[in-house]
């Protein structure tokens, strides 16, 4: 499975960004998927994760209410929504899947990020 993130850029404090991992190689519909961002100098942090029907979402305390994470399994693809976007926000963010579920930081597929910088 290859994941490719997509969606990331330069915005503005308070605007909005959407983000897309599409997946190929195989089908991910049975596979949860979420999303995991590093910001400079930081480890690695879990931003959202989204079950294989998207029936059931988990996010971290710092984007809830922000941050919408889902699927489109018809189109092999995860997103995330992300509104509100603050400084802090910035950092790279990955999106991983795996076929035994969530898995947090041990997901077996990794994309390769995409850069995301919210200026103040």
């Amino acid at each position: 499975v290859q994941l490719q993130a997509c969606g990331g850029g330069l915005v503005q404090a308070g605007g909005s960004l959407r983000l897309s991992c599409a997946a190929s190689g195989r089908t991910v519909s049975s596979y949860a998927m979420g999303w995991f961002r590093q910001a400079p100098g930081k480890e690695r942090e879990f931003v959202a994760g989204i079950s294989w029907s998207g029936g059931s979402t988990e996010y971290a305390d710092s984007v809830k209410g922000r941050f919408t994470i889902s699927r489109d399994n018809a189109k092999n693809t995860v997103y995330l929504q992300m509104n509100s976007l603050k400084p802090e926000d910035t950092a790279v963010y990955y999106c991983a899947a795996d076929p035994e579920g969530w898995a947090g930081e041990g997901m077996d597929y990794w994309g390769k990020g995409t850069l995301v910088t919210v200026s103040s």
